[in-house]
């Protein structure tokens, strides 16, 4: 993309997901300015629901895109990513609500604390990475198809992110870490910023289950963008790492953004999948 607006928002979505730009060259050029307008414009929702402190910020931005997403049809959008989507013939095939379900999960998140339990945690985090899954699955592959693996993956790729966060968002309604796992481990909420013996065991604990939960979502066979399908190997190799690493939370921020061979080759897997689909 050479237009600059546009591509301050894929570095954006870049800086966040650095090994994606692996996998940028094994998307057909034909689609790629679209493909990526799409996932820098998931990225611009994730960091209006995670990244503005001030709920009422927060909920003001929402409602913006809410307004965008619902007119763009008809009048082609007025954000520099609004306008590539909708300038594609892929936009009217797209069901108009794939298009708000996003948004207004996002905004019921805002209200959210704490889950009380792991499979909460999962439930409460797939209102929002299952909705964008299922809005790329259909620009990627078509309306109707399954979305059961792409919305698993999304959902359980957020969470391991969210854990490498845990130090900075200690203070937060919502913690990356289940009520059930800091009862166990008996942390308070102000020891999560200090390591201890017990921090690790917990981050250990949670990495477990989330490796589990990918190398499951990644193995039903279902169809997964690229992106999408590199995210979710990434971050199963990352929570595999971590939950063996000695200091599980400095390995998550050493992987976040590690790449080499072992990310080509996820991406060349993750583009082989997708291509089955198209």
């Amino acid at each position: 993309m050479t237009d600059g607006a546009t591509r301050s928002f894929v570095d954006k979505w870049l800086a966040v997901q650095p090994q994606q730009r692996v996998a940028l060259g094994f998307v057909e050029e034909v689609t790629r300015d679209e493909r990526v307008a799409l996932a820098a414009f998931e990225q611009e929702l994730v960091a209006s629901a995670y990244g503005i402190r001030e709920p009422q910020v927060a909920a003001a931005k929402l409602q913006w895109w809410a307004e965008e997403l619902s007119g763009a049809a008809a009048s082609g959008g007025r954000h520099p990513l609004t306008k590539v989507l909708f300038g594609s013939d892929r936009a009217r095939d797209v069901p108009a609500d794939l298009w708000l379900a996003p948004v207004l999960a996002a905004m019921v998140q805002l209200e959210q604390g704490t889950p009380s339990d792991f499979a909460a945690q999962v439930a409460a985090s797939r209102g929002l990475h299952g909705a964008l899954a299922a809005l790329e699955n259909a620009w990627w592959f078509g309306a109707g198809v399954p979305v059961e693996s792409a919305s698993r993956i999304a959902t359980l790729a957020h969470l391991v992110f969210a854990l490498s966060r845990l130090e900075l968002d200690a203070e937060r309604e919502r913690l990356p870490l289940p009520m059930t796992r800091l009862a166990r481990h008996g942390l308070a909420r102000g020891q999560l910023k200090e390591d201890s013996p017990a921090r690790r065991d917990a981050l250990r604990a949670q990495l477990g289950e989330l490796a589990a939960g990918l190398h499951e979502a990644l193995a039903l066979g279902e169809p997964v963008s690229t992106f999408r399908g590199l995210e979710g190997r990434t971050a199963l190799s990352t929570a595999r790492g971590a939950a063996r690493a000695g200091e599980p939370l400095a390995e998550l921020h050493r992987r976040q953004s590690r790449s080499g061979p072992a990310t080509a080759i996820r991406a060349w897997l993750a583009a082989r999948h997708a291509g089955r689909f198209t």
